[in-house]
């Protein structure tokens, strides 16, 4: 196994969604509800905790999304939305994931759910690496890193969360 370094330790994760909760508020607060789409696995684990932090911070009405897609193949199988995407109408949409490399499953995530016409799509990433290969980029960060493309980002969720490059 290859030697993994800590790039964000539980702590600096923690800190780094409550300050997407916040950037969230700040664009929406006049909104009065928020859709937060989680990309599973990750990306759904990520929207629950977002959820909770803009409850804390908010009084936008937050409903939690889960879509599933393959993430190397997204378009060999039909993406899965845990709710009926013709109810994102008007909505304003948040995307969120772990890690954004190439873009492709943004690309697709974000290409599903404009079908239906949303009010705003706004995408989120805890871990941006810069390596796109599609036309989309996150509008909220966590944190932006430069990788070769040999190296590997890992986000670990659970009692410890933690981010790792190998």
């Amino acid at each position: 196994m290859s030697e993994r370094t800590v790039i964000l330790e539980h702590e600096q994760v923690q800190r780094k969604l409550r300050r997407i909760a916040h950037q969230l508020h700040e664009e929406h607060h006049e909104a009065g509800a928020l859709v937060l789409v989680g990309i599973a696995p990750r990306g759904a684990i990520l929207a629950k905790r977002l959820a909770r932090l803009l409850e804390e911070v908010s009084d936008l009405r937050i409903d939690l999304v889960e879509l599933k897609l393959d993430k190397d193949l997204p378009l060999e199988r039909p993406v899965q939305l845990s709710i009926d995407p013709m109810s994102l109408r008007d909505r304003l949409v948040v995307l969120v994931d772990d890690v954004l490399m190439s873009g492709r499953t943004l690309m697709h995530a974000a290409s599903y759910l404009v079908q239906a016409p949303l009010k705003r799509l706004t995408t989120v990433v805890l871990v941006d690496r810069r390596h796109r290969a599609y036309p989309i980029r996150a509008d909220i960060v966590g944190l932006t890193l430069s990788t070769t493309l040999q190296e590997h980002i890992s986000v670990e969720l659970g009692r410890k969360d933690a981010v790792y490059l190998s």
